[in-house]
């Protein structure tokens, strides 16, 4: 009963946006459109690439073992083509990765009090705010207190600063022995972006829920993220900021490299839920037109119910973007990203990009 409650308050939510404003935009079309003779907007298509290369040198030294140093250098993952397209009120946009494997898939519309999207986006909890190239490519610090719970299929509402969605909901295997997965509401998430001169705030919610079930007994899997991301222009300089603090974060699709999952306790038959904390602290300087440099440090850490014992991992880099032409630029970068207790790794080396 209480997931229904929270679901319809959402849908509810959604609606009371969305019905008065679709009601004066149909009254306002259809003025329009006899006014125009019923002709159709201009289709207007507009097609974009990312090609991105990675070309670094990672030290890897596990805890207690022996350091390996091995070579990326490789076709990023996130190396993309895609388009966006336009008429009218409505618009939508698709992209694909390098995988290939598709990256963004949604339509919009705006009906004058706002804008309905429907598809596959990122979400309204997301704040990846670093510019970190390394770690797989474009890590831009996830894993690492970065706020990213990939991108999803969707129904969300915009108007003014406020974003809200129901998403596809996050499921997991918590109990070994469970045989089903059941959910009966989706994802929900919602933000707001502040602004203030050059000042920025976006607050963040998100909350998700899921049952897993075997022929015993059946166990709710909740769980829920708060955030918080400042950011501040001061000339050619700039400081951003997050910070997050959950409930389960693994079961929610947030991803950490310290594990912030819930853990099935078989002794006492019980779903321990683990609490975790995370931030960024980025600051960076545009040199000139060719020069900019960043950067950044993020922290996570996570506890279980029941346990005195803290999973930490932290990351940290400097780099500078030179770019040699329009939409071409290589970032050279050297940075560290230690998980406590298991595992160290040193990079140095540099992304290479052309946007076309």
């Amino acid at each position: 009963m209480k997931k229904l409650l929270v679901l319809l308050s959402a849908v509810a939510f959604v609606v009371a946006f969305t019905v008065p404003a679709m009601a004066a935009e149909k009254e306002k079309k259809t003025v329009e459109e006899r006014l125009a003779g019923l002709e159709k907007p201009a289709v207007q298509w507009s097609f974009y690439g990312s090609s991105r290369m990675t070309t670094f040198f990672n030290d890897v030294e596990p805890e207690g073992g022996d350091s390996d140093t091995d070579l990326a250098w490789d076709l990023q993952g996130n190396s993309r083509i895609g388009a966006n397209v336009k008429a009218g009120d409505i618009a939508g946009r698709f992209e694909y990765g390098s995988g290939p494997n598709l990256r963004l898939l949604y339509g919009t519309w705006n009906f004058g009090g706002g804008t309905l999207e429907v598809g596959q986006d990122y979400t309204p909890v997301f704040s990846l705010i670093s510019n970190q190239v390394a770690l797989g490519g474009d890590n831009d610090l996830v894993g690492y207190g970065g706020i990213y719970a990939g991108r999803k299929p969707m129904i969300q509402l915009s108007t003014g600063g406020l974003k809200v969605a129901l998403v596809t909901p996050q499921t997991g295997n918590v109990v070994a022995a469970a045989t089903d997965a059941d959910t009966t509401m989706p994802k929900l998430e919602a933000s707001y972006t502040f602004k203030a001169g050059p000042v920025s705030l976006k607050p963040m919610f998100g909350y998700n829920s899921y049952s897993e079930e075997n022929a015993a007994a059946s166990y709710d899997i909740d769980s829920h993220v708060l955030g918080l991301q400042i950011t501040a222009a001061l000339g050619a300089a700039y400081v951003k900021g997050n910070v997050s603090m959950l409930s389960n974060g693994g079961s929610y699709g947030i991803i950490s490299t310290a594990g912030s999952a819930p853990v099935y306790d078989a002794v006492n038959d019980a779903i321990l839920d683990n609490d975790s904390m995370a931030y960024n602290l980025i600051a960076g300087f545009k040199a000139s037109d060719a020069i900019g440099l960043e950067a950044g440090y993020g922290h996570t850490e996570s506890e279980l119910d029941n346990s005195n014992v803290t999973d930490e991992a932290d990351s940290y880099y400097i780099q500078a973007v030179i770019h040699l032409a329009k939409g071409i630029f290589i970032v050279p970068e050297v940075g560290k990203a230690d998980h406590k207790d298991v595992s160290e790794t040193t990079y140095y080396g540099a992304k290479w990009q052309i946007n076309f």
